[in-house]
């Protein structure tokens, strides 16, 4: 009987050490990254609107201004306008629908849906589509919210993006990642299509709210969750954290557990949501990785209603989650084609 070859471990590619210009243009995109977040915060203080602050803005400024040649800065029109359309489609649901199996399916499908008609590459877009049901946000003020904190982002990223062209950054469009693919019998597995894909993500957005039933601690299904998953499920090859699964739900655990500790110990916002920033970039950092949802996830609790000690602990179990059912699905590619 013929032995078939297990799935092979996606290991991060043989990378030189970044060059000065790049350490530089890196800090300076870091520091920028929170100077951005710090105003917003302000903001969101200042007006009481504290969706302004959404949390996935801190995973999109921190990709836009630190890889200006990456997807994200590239599409500056829907960096402003997809996470506001998926913000919309969200409330209409959490207006509509009580939160359970139904409102969250719809929540993710559609705006997964919305990214794939829009064309768009802004994965966090997902995040604003299910955030109104997890914190029960209702406001219609919610996606006007996000189009602020979004819009301004893209008028920044364009003179930041052709600054950094015209100084010769040599940031890559894409960090350094994952770059070997599922192999079956020595063959590079055929890879599965969209409607494949999309339907693994649901199959596990639906296993994770069924542990929220069960546990009653809604932050295993956090928001960004689903972006970090959709984004493995997407492309394995393009995805920079997939290399380094085992390290992600130790680096979400930390993220959130910063974000918790400065919400609890800085009543001011801004500064709050700065720390928190540079406790998560600071983290990534020293986990060697390039994962902009868990900047989210140290931004999450400044969002919600009296964060518990539980939500980083319901964090780290949601990514190893993650982590799990990414490896399932990386073995099922694996084994998909008949041996020959």
């Amino acid at each position: 009987m013929t032995q078939t070859t297990p799935l092979t471990s996606v290991q991060p590619a043989a990378s030189s050490a970044p060059s000065n210009s790049e350490a530089a243009s890196r800090l300076a995109g870091e520091a920028l990254t929170l100077a951005y977040i710090g105003v917003i915060a302000m903001v969101a203080s200042a007006t009481g609107a504290a969706y302004v602050l959404f949390p996935e803005l801190g995973a999109l400024s921190h990709d836009v201004l630190t890889r200006p040649r990456g997807r994200w800065a590239s599409a500056p029109l829907m960096l402003a306008l997809t996470p506001t359309v998926t913000a919309l489609l969200g409330t209409i649901v959490t207006r509509t629908l009580p939160y359970g199996f139904a409102s969250v399916l719809i929540a993710v499908a559609g705006a997964v849906t919305i990214i794939r008609i829009m064309r768009s590459a802004v994965a966090p877009a997902i995040s604003a589509g299910l955030l109104p049901l997890v914190l029960g946000v209702t406001s219609w003020w919610y996606p006007p919210g996000v189009l602020f904190g979004s819009a301004l982002l893209a008028l920044i990223s364009i003179p930041w993006r052709r600054r950094a062209l015209a100084l010769g950054a040599t940031l890559s469009a894409t960090p350094p990642a994952a770059a070997s693919s599922a192999t079956y019998h020595g063959r590079a597995a055929p890879p599965p299509g969209a409607a494949i894909r999309t339907g693994a993500l649901l199959a596990f957005v639906m296993l994770a709210f069924a542990c929220v039933k069960l546990t009653g601690e809604r932050f295993i299904l956090f928001p960004p969750l689903v972006v970090i998953t959709y984004e493995m499920l997407r492309d394995p090859a393009e995805c920079p954290w997939v290399g380094a699964a085992l390290r992600l739900p130790f680096a979400c655990l930390l993220t959130a557990a910063g974000g918790l500790l400065f919400e609890r110990a800085i009543p001011f916002v801004p500064l709050a949501a700065i720390l928190s920033m540079g406790w998560g970039i600071g983290t990534l950092r020293i986990f060697r990785l390039h994962m902009p949802p868990a900047l989210a996830v140290a931004l999450l609790p400044l969002v919600m209603n009296q964060p518990s000690l539980i939500y980083p602990l319901a964090v780290g179990a949601g990514t190893a989650m993650a982590v799990g059912w990414f490896a399932v699905f990386e073995l099922w590619v694996a084994r998909r084609r008949p041996a020959s």
